[in-house]
């Protein structure tokens, strides 16, 4: 994908579509690790100078691509503040991992659209740190034993007009839960700051 940028650095409409294709690697990683779907509907590609595995499955792929479409207007609006992916059990719908990614937006890059000072490669290796750390968590996040759906929530600003195909939601917190802070990263438009909180085990 053709980033939206120049030599002196990155404008608002390449901040938005950097940080929507992150979510859409993101997404793709969180459900290939976490084995919410089977490994064999994923193919291995290469971004960010790292291995990442993209879903096959063509529904899921569809649903992905209109969520980050959106996202990435949104992105571009500075309305969305927050975007979280909640896995829950399918069986009893409780709330197992609880993925949140806070969103900071500089509004007055819609104003002044000069482009920042911040080099896109810069940027990518702030990225790569972050999935880094997402592969990495399951070596401390519990074994999910039963089948898992998962789900997308988008905070926006308040008075935004949301589409028809989305519909409003609680904020499906998780009892008893342990929270572990992710690295951040920041195009010096959109910040990301990443966390996940995950259901405790008795055994602890």
């Amino acid at each position: 994908m053709k980033m939206t940028s120049t030599l002196k650095g990155i404008t608002l409409k390449g901040s938005a579509e950097m940080v929507a294709e992150f979510f859409s690697f993101g997404i793709n990683s969180i459900l290939y690790q976490r084995g919410i779907y089977p490994p064999e509907t994923f193919t291995r590609v290469t971004h960010y100078d790292m291995s990442l595995q993209l879903t096959t499955d063509p529904k899921l792929k569809n649903y992905l691509t209109n969520v980050v479409s959106q996202l990435k207007e949104w992105l571009f609006e500075c309305t969305v503040q927050k975007f979280v992916l909640v896995i829950t059990c399918l069986e009893t719908n409780e709330v197992l991992e609880r993925w949140q990614f806070d969103i900071e937006c500089d509004k007055s890059a819609k104003e002044i659209s000069a482009p920042r000072e911040k080099s896109i490669k810069t940027i990518q290796d702030e990225i790569r740190s972050v999935i880094r750390q997402i592969t990495a968590t399951v070596t401390f996040l519990p074994l999910l034993e039963t089948p898992c759906a998962f789900d997308l929530l988008v905070y926006t600003d308040k008075d935004l007009m949301v589409p028809d195909k989305w519909e409003e939601s609680g904020p499906q917190i998780i009892d008893q839960s342990e929270e572990v802070r992710l690295r951040s990263f920041t195009t010096s438009i959109h910040k990301v700051n990443s966390m996940v909180a995950y259901k405790r085990t008795d055994s602890a």
